[in-house]
């Protein structure tokens, strides 16, 4: 059961960066009047950075239950829990909680400490 925990809290992780990278292409980058383009080029791809990032994590907690290493289940669902509680946090404090994207990152905290 925890290891089905911890998948779905990778499977979350990576649909909350698939919604994240799109939600900002589509509503909150093209509203961006910034200059000069290489600027806006920048917070583009750094926006971008952070959605490739939490796959990534989302990916590893997927693969964490077959991982022959106990100290690497370990270290992993310790690491992401830290990564995507602190984003929450920042998520939940810029948007004064109006954004549902800390609700969804707290989540993957949740199922990730539940399949610990």
């Amino acid at each position: 059961m925890r290891d089905l925990l911890l998948q779905c809290s990778g499977l979350l992780a990576i649909a909350a960066a698939l919604i994240h990278g799109a939600i900002g292409e589509i509503k909150i980058l093209p509203r961006l009047t910034i200059e000069p383009a290489r600027l806006r080029t920048l917070i583009r791809v750094v926006w971008q950075a952070s959605s490739v990032a939490w796959i990534g994590c989302g990916v590893l907690l997927i693969a964490a239950p077959w991982m022959a290493s106990e100290p690497a289940r370990h270290w992993i669902i310790v690491t992401m829990a830290c990564v995507f509680a602190l984003s929450a946090m920042g998520n939940a404090l810029a948007s004064r909680g109006r954004h549902f994207g800390w609700m969804a990152l707290s989540a993957v905290v949740a199922l990730a400490v539940a399949g610990y």
